[in-house]
Order: structure tokens, then C-alpha cells, then sequence
């Protein structure tokens, strides 16, 4: 049973104007919360298509959600449009991508998405591509290792953790989740104020270069526009700065969208006290505009 508490539900669902006959695109399908509430507010006639790229959230909906109207589909978020077509639909009312991890994987800890888990660093969304994240820290040099952390996780002390994890890695092999937050912590002083774990953006830039996040991000806000009918919605959810400046600068470049939030919408109080998770949540929803073409 999935662990999972979506953000930002009640922004979500009114973000994108439910149509109950409208057909809906779930990028991220994750622990199916919010498909699982888009499916409520659909009709008879309506339709959620939902793609998650780890093979386990695929199963897990399946498992969870016994719905004829629901659609599941192991893939790239930004290989929908292919997908699509295959099942003969032309055109949605809607997508929406949350970015964040789910509880289900931060809670499985044979995936190395735990700073807990004493299993392998693997980090993957997919374990059947890619390379994880262990064997990048074991290869890579001291500068690329620093690059990405920087890069990517907005880490100010990179250098100083590459090189730790390149000193170390030459008496021992670096596999375990656990092993690298405790090495990030022995770098990286943890506030005063408390705040999030000190491994925390180390951790952020491994998963974005194994995942190669970013780039899909990019991929999906330039080919999602295409496939909405006018007055179609858009709703992205980001959980960092470099995703949420992607997508707010695709929304403003894009002529066919009309942006609905000048400023992304947060998590109130009450929700962030049920829910930690998602103080970090930014909502940006975009309309395609009503005279654009398909």
C-alpha cells in the first residue's frame, strides 16, 4: 500500500479546470495520489492517461487503482505524445507533472533514495537504463564529481565533498546510501537552525545526472504544449530552483501558453503541517491559449 501524500492537491485540481469528460495526462504518476483524485472528479466519459518511469509506481497503480477509464504506462514522462497517438488520442485537456520524489521510493531502502539505507546508491528512476549513482561515485573525477554537485545541487562546499569521496573511495568502494550521507555530513556543517540534512543536495545533484532530470524537464515543457487542445491546462510541480526556472522560462517563451501564475503558487501552513514534505513544492499552471492551433 502506497505511503505517498501528494502536494498541493486542492491547487492541482483547481489549476487544471477539470472537465469530467476531458482526458487528462499524468506525467508523473508517482504513488497515484493525485491520479487517483483527477480520476474522482472525471466522468463516465473522461480519461486519465498516467506514465511514471520507475516500473514499481507503474505496478503499484495498477495494484492500488482498478479502473477502466485509467490508463498506466511504464515510460518517459516526455515520450508521452508517442504514447498517445499509439492509443489513438490526438489531443488532452490537461497534464500535470509533479517532479518530486515519492514517499514510496524515499521509503524503499534497496534503492539508495533513503540517507538510512544501507543498500546499494542506486538512485535511478528506471533500474533497467542508466548507470547508478554508486558506480559514478566510484569512476568519476574529482572535478566532474564536483561540477555536478555544484551544478546541480546548489552545494557550496562541492569541492570540498568530491574530494573526500575521491580520497576515500581509494580505500573503499563507496556503495551505500548511508555511506555517502555520512561521508556529505563530515564536509558539510549542519545549521543551526536545523533545517534539511546536510547530504541533502549532494544527494539532489546524483539523482538529476543519473535521471538526467533536467533535460527532460526542457524536452517535456516544449512538447507538451503541443498536444493540449486550446484552453487545455498545464500544471507543473518543481521541488528545486533549477526545475522551476526551466519551467517558468518555457511558459514565457512558449506564444501558445497563457501564464496563470506570476508567482508559483506554495503550500499553505495547514498542509505543510501535515505534510513537511512540501515546503519546497512550487505550482506553476499555464493555458493554452484558446485561438492557438493544434
Amino acid at each position: 500500500m502506497t505511503i505517498h501524500i501528494p502536494v498541493l492537491m486542492n491547487e492541482v485540481l483547481d489549476g487544471l479546470k477539470l472537465d469530467p469528460s476531458g482526458v487528462i495526462v499524468d506525467g508523473t504518476l508517482g504513488g497515484a495520489g493525485h491520479a487517483a483524485e483527477i480520476l474522482k472528479r472525471l466522468g463516465p466519459d473522461g480519461r486519465l492517461i498516467a506514465f511514471d518511469r520507475d516500473p514499481e509506481a507503474v505496478d503499484a497503480a495498477e495494484a492500488l487503482i482498478d479502473d477502466p477509464r485509467a490508463t498506466f504506462i511504464h515510460a518517459n514522462y516526455a515520450d508521452a505524445p508517442e504514447h498517445l497517438v499509439h492509443l489513438g488520442i490526438e489531443s488532452v485537456d490537461g497534464v500535470l507533472l509533479d517532479l518530486g520524489l515519492s514517499s514510496d521510493q524515499l521509503a524503499d531502502r534497496d534503492r539508495g533514495f533513503s540517507f538510512q539505507s544501507d543498500g546499494p546508491l542506486d538512485l535511478r528512476f528506471n533500474p533497467l537504463e542508466g548507470v547508478a549513482a554508486w558506480k559514478i561515485i566510484n569512476r568519476m573525477s574529482e572535478k566532474h564529481l564536483a561540477d555536478i554537485i555544484y551544478q546541480y545541487g546548489e552545494e557550496r562546499l562541492s569541492r570540498r565533498i568530491a574530494r573526500k569521496i575521491v580520497a576515500w573511495r581509494q580505500d573503499t568502494e563507496i556503495k551505500a546510501a548511508s555511506h555517502l550521507a555520512r561521508l556529505v555530513r563530515s564536509c558539510v556543517p549542519r545549521s543551526k537552525k536545523g533545517g534539511i540534512d546536510p547530504a541533502t543536495r549532494t544527494f539532489q545533484a546524483l539523482r538529476i545526472e543519473v535521471n538526467d532530470e533536467l533535460k527532460w524537464v526542457k524536452v517535456a515543457m516544449k512538447r507538451f504544449p503541443q498536444i493540449l487542445n486550446p484552453g487545455g491546462r498545464l500544471a507543473v510541480i518543481s521541488f528545486h530552483s533549477l526545475e522551476d526556472r526551466i519551467t517558468k522560462q518555457a511558459i514565457a517563451a512558449d506564444d501558445t501558453l497563457k501564464n496563470l501564475t506570476k508567482r508559483p503558487i506554495q503550500a499553505s501552513e495547514e498542509e505543510l503541517d501535515e505534510n513537511p514534505r512540501a515546503r519546497s513544492a512550487k505550482l506553476r499552471v499555464a493555458e493554452k491559449n484558446p485561438n492557438s492551433a493544434m
